[in-house]
């Protein structure tokens, strides 16, 4: 996306949009099953529109771990170094659930506000 002319800078709006879906994309993998973090890592930068760096998703893997949303466990790795597993924590599936509702009644509720034939 390129800026639109005007003062309205889109890049920025869509960074700050990509910003705060990355803590839903965690929990939906993670609710699916226990992820290592180059899994999460991999998964992630690979998805498309997410446009995330490597570098930024352990922080918050941290932080999401820091208030009670995931644990996290070492495993011997036998091609490499020790492998940290994260997985949902109670909280974390509560968390989970509220924020698709909420991303699903969000979605929703911006489709009823386009033309009828841009509906996706």
């Amino acid at each position: 996306m390129t800026n639109n002319g005007d003062n309205f800078n889109v890049d920025n709006w869509s960074t700050q949009l990509r910003k705060g879906i990355v803590e839903l994309c965690i929990l939906n993998l993670l609710e699916q099953r226990e992820l290592y973090g180059y899994d999460l890592v991999r998964q992630l930068t690979q998805m498309p529109g997410l446009g995330i760096a490597e570098g930024s998703v352990y922080p918050l893997l941290a932080r999401m771990r820091k208030v009670g949303l995931l644990t996290a466990r070492l495993e011997e790795s036998p091609n490499g170094p020790v492998r940290k597993y994260y997985a949902l924590t109670p909280a974390g599936q509560r968390c989970w659930e509220t924020m698709n509702a909420h991303w699903q009644e969000l979605v929703r509720g911006v489709d009823r506000l386009k033309l009828p034939g841009e509906r996706g």
